[in-house]
């Protein structure tokens, strides 16, 4: 499927558009253990601790990274979500240059009500972010498109991590 956006990529863009677009997965060989990672993560939320948040999605990623055997990232989670007429960020993913580690920002709190978001959320920004960095590390892309298998790459991510935690199916809810 190609979004709408692709008439208006270069056809370079477009190239990496199709490479993107055609790998649908990444395969955890056995995500039980990390399935405390996600439970502290899910723990230090509750909390509303930005600390402990920062220093569990570090954990998480970390683990990720070291899994698919690519460079580490650093995670910064901050308070509140920035906003202006377009919406609120959510998630932001800076790649590494020349020799700065990439990075990715993440908010625990939404923009208006400043609420905490919730953990099924807040896990797939951070998987969407971590997708960003592997599009690069990984599948070495050069650049990274919010394409149809971008997003079933992230959804793989976050139905593995999901399988062993307990808000990890809802009612009449498959992850598989």
């Amino acid at each position: 499927m190609v979004f709408a956006f692709y008439k208006k990529l270069t056809p370079a863009q477009q190239r990496i558009y199709r490479q993107s677009d055609r790998v649908t997965s990444l395969a955890l060989s056995d995500s039980n253990p990390l399935a405390d990672h996600v439970a502290g993560l899910a723990k230090a939320l509750a909390g509303e601790d930005r600390t402990a948040t920062q220093a569990e999605s570090q954990v998480l990623v970390s683990a990720l990274t070291s899994r698919f055997k690519v460079p580490p990232v650093r995670v910064e989670v901050l308070e509140k979500r920035p906003d202006n007429d377009w919406g609120e960020l959510q998630g932001l993913y800076t790649p590494a240059e020349r020799r700065a580690q990439a990075r990715i920002t993440v908010w625990m709190r939404t923009a208006k009500r400043r609420r905490v978001v919730a953990f099924r959320t807040f896990l797939r920004t951070v998987l969407h972010e971590v997708c960003h960095h592997l599009d690069y590390e990984l599948l070495r892309l050069h650049d990274s498109l919010h394409t149809e298998g971008f997003y079933k790459r992230e959804s793989s991510l976050f139905h593995q991590l999901m399988r062993h935690h307990p808000d990890g199916a809802r009612p009449g809810q498959t992850l598989e």
